[in-house]
């Protein structure tokens, strides 16, 4: 059955929108106007909530499904509140996990469009980061002015699809030619490059990141896509790359605005991943959600060791956005399995997340999301468990009851805000720590890790982008996202561990450096049995299969 869903006119209207400041892009959703940061009738102060997790299962534990329950219940208790969310990858969707607009009650709407092609943004940022590759590779085909030489060139190509055969390509580029009398100066023929998923690439992260287009213009300008043959770096501004994307990506880089199922405002745009990437929607969304509402809730990507912290360290100092409060969603399936089928045995990991969202100075509510075969016994266990640790908790049932089976929730994360109105937030490690360092105060205040090690091509790349003066950037950690570890299998909240950094890469116009950890790759395989063999059409026109 087609869902009823509001005109976006009156979406708009419980936000206060003038149709200036919105462009339609069908009757229920539209592209919101950047004019709305200076507008001086925007300037409500809202509160920002953070939504975290503790360690997932492979299908998830409904942090999306109770972000938007959330938002549910603060309409439904008389606040003005707005969600932003991000736009789901066809990675997932098409893979193992499915779909990321939530579900039964609370999801966001039109949900099959937003699983798909929602408005064009992640098409744009796949043509952007492929343009500056084209860019690149034509640059060597007609001469190599910049000297690049081809074993330096490090921009890959991106595809917003889970294929592990484009992991690892050769790139054939045939240039005029040449004496064979210096193999240093070969033109790039079969050179080794690969493909990473689009919600990996950087474009993803700038904009994500960008506050205007101007921030967005000077980001892409700093894109280091390699080195010359003399070990100096590259930027796209150097292959006049900034203009032809900054039109690729002019309208992806507005929030888009859509609803809940209960009609509730929601902004869902951009999409990295918090296991290989900061994990968290459009600073833009966040800044605009905070001018417009009282209350902004904001998902963050897996479980509080991803992308809690990235927000933490990394989007919040940068963005200079500060959160209110943490909601840790959790669930008695999740805590089961990371005991091995025991439940206080499993609480350790709890604990350890409580302690991780309390690091960093954010007061807590546990989410406590029920599932339909969780008994009173087990959901009792979690409550007591709570209770010892002095953690604000309420049981959520967004799914089947959306925003009233949240209001309880909604009705305690404002308390919880009210009783704090003056917090002090902490970050895990100053800026001006050397990388190394930064990599070892999240590793061991964070994950709970003893030491960090690093392999030797990670050292080399360390050195190199220290030369080049990026010594200072702060981190973003590519680790597995169901394990607190970098090794999937170790469960609870495991200690006397290494982290095993296998490799740095630079994301210069993003503003930080990708550590990768483990057996960490930026661009998944589908599964032997993929979600895309249920997806269809209907005899309709409706599609189907992707929940």
């Amino acid at each position: 059955m087609k869902k009823s869903l509001l005109p976006i006119e009156a979406v708009a209207a419980k936000l206060n929108l003038t149709e200036d400041l919105y462009e339609k892009r069908s009757p229920v959703t539209a592209k919101l106007s950047l004019d709305l940061l200076e507008d001086a009738g925007f300037r409500r102060g809202g509160k920002l909530v953070l939504v975290t997790a503790t360690t997932p299962t492979v299908s998830g534990e409904g942090k999306t499904v109770t972000s938007i329950g959330l938002v549910q219940g603060l309409e439904k208790i008389g606040k003005r509140a707005v969600l932003a969310s991000r736009e789901p990858s066809l990675g997932p969707v098409f893979g193992m996990k499915g779909g990321a607009a939530g579900g039964g009650r609370s999801q966001v709407e039109p949900a099959e469009k937003i699983n798909l092609h929602f408005h064009g943004d992640f098409h744009a940022i796949t043509s952007a980061h492929n343009l500056l590759a084209a860019l690149v590779d034509s640059h060597m085909f007609h001469g190599n002015e910049l000297d690049l030489d081809p074993d330096g060139i490090t921009w890959p190509r991106t595809l917003d699809m889970n294929d592990r055969a484009l992991r690892h390509v050769t790139v054939n580029v045939t240039g005029p030619k040449k004496t064979d009398t210096d193999k240093k100066h070969r033109d790039g023929s079969n050179r080794h490059s690969g493909f990473l998923i689009t919600a990996a690439s950087e474009i993803m992260a700038i904009l994500a990141l960008a506050t205007s287009r101007e921030d967005l213009r000077a980001r892409l300008a700093r894109i280091v896509i390699g080195q010359d043959r003399k070990g100096n770096p590259v930027r796209a501004a150097d292959l006049n790359a900034t203009g032809p994307m900054m039109a690729l990506l002019h309208e992806a880089l507005l929030p888009n605005l859509a609803q809940t199922t209960e009609g509730t405002p929601a902004m869902v745009h951009c999409g990295p991943f918090a296991n290989i990437a900061h994990g968290t929607s459009s600073v833009l969304s966040q800044k605009m959600g905070m001018q417009m509402a009282d209350y902004v809730v904001n998902e963050t990507g897996f479980a509080s060791d991803l992308g809690l912290e990235k927000y933490m360290d990394l989007v919040s100092p940068l963005s200079g956005i500060k959160p209110s409060i943490a909601v840790l969603v959790t669930t008695v399936q999740s805590v089961k399995q990371q005991g091995e089928g025991d439940l206080k045995q499993g609480s350790a990991n709890l604990e350890k997340h409580i302690a991780i969202v309390r690091g960093f100075g954010l007061p807590v509510v546990v989410a406590i999301n029920r599932f339909p075969d969780d008994t009173e016994a087990e959901l009792d266990t979690l409550r007591t468990f709570c209770e010892t640790r002095k953690a604000n908790f309420v049981l959520s049932e967004a799914y089947a009851k959306g925003g009233e089976g949240a209001a309880a929730l909604a009705q305690k994360v404002v308390e919880v805000i009210d009783a704090n109105p003056h917090i002090e937030l902490t970050t895990a490690y100053e800026l001006s720590d050397p990388v190394i360092e930064k990599i070892t105060k999240v590793a061991q205040k964070v994950y709970g890790a003893d030491a960090i090690k690093l392999s030797e091509r990670a050292k080399e790349s360390l050195a190199r982008f220290t030369r080049w003066g990026f010594g200072e950037l702060p981190i973003c950690i590519a680790k597995t996202q169901y394990s607190l570890s970098d090794d999937p299998k170790r469960l609870g909240a495991p200690t006397g561990w290494t982290l095993h950094v296998t490799d740095i890469s630079l994301s210069a116009g993003a503003g930080f450096l990708v550590v990768l950890s483990g057996a960490m790759i930026l661009m998944p395989g589908l599964p032997k049995i993929s979600r895309a063999l249920g997806i269809d059409v209907d005899e309709h026109g409706e599609i189907t299969g992707i929940s």
